[in-house]
């Protein structure tokens, strides 16, 4: 499955190669964060494996080294945007009942005032 992984393609792959204009914030060997073109708070900002891997599903033990990555890079651009000590919210969606939408996985910082709660349970 690796191989069709490295080959698919996706809006995130396009704006990892710069194919697509986006707003950067990083870029380096393993990942890539840009700026949310639908943003639901002041700072949100997504952040992708270079590599494509379509879900949290899909993770293997060679993809460790890009999660991490997407976490101190999360870390870099809170502080970057004023947003560490105030606090902010890293979501990963997995498949249709997590609301992916885009079969790439990535990492949604959100933050710049309140996030509100966790989850709003349906009555």
């Amino acid at each position: 499955m690796a191989s069709d992984q490295s080959i698919e393609e996706t809006l995130f792959s396009k704006i990892i190669r710069k194919e697509l204009p986006s707003d950067m914030l990083y870029q380096d060997d393993l990942v890539t964060a840009f700026r949310d073109i639908s943003p639901r708070l002041p700072t949100h900002v997504l952040i992708v494996p270079n590599r494509h891997i379509p879900s949290v599903d899909d993770v293997t033990p060679e993809d460790e080294a890009a999660m991490g990555r997407m976490l101190s890079v999360a870390r870099k651009i809170a502080r970057d945007e004023g947003i560490n000590d105030s606090g902010y919210r890293l979501i990963i969606n997995c498949g249709e009942h997590g609301r992916q939408e885009v079969p790439h996985i990535h990492m949604h910082l959100l933050g710049g005032e309140d996030v509100g709660p966790m989850i709003v349970r349906k009555s």
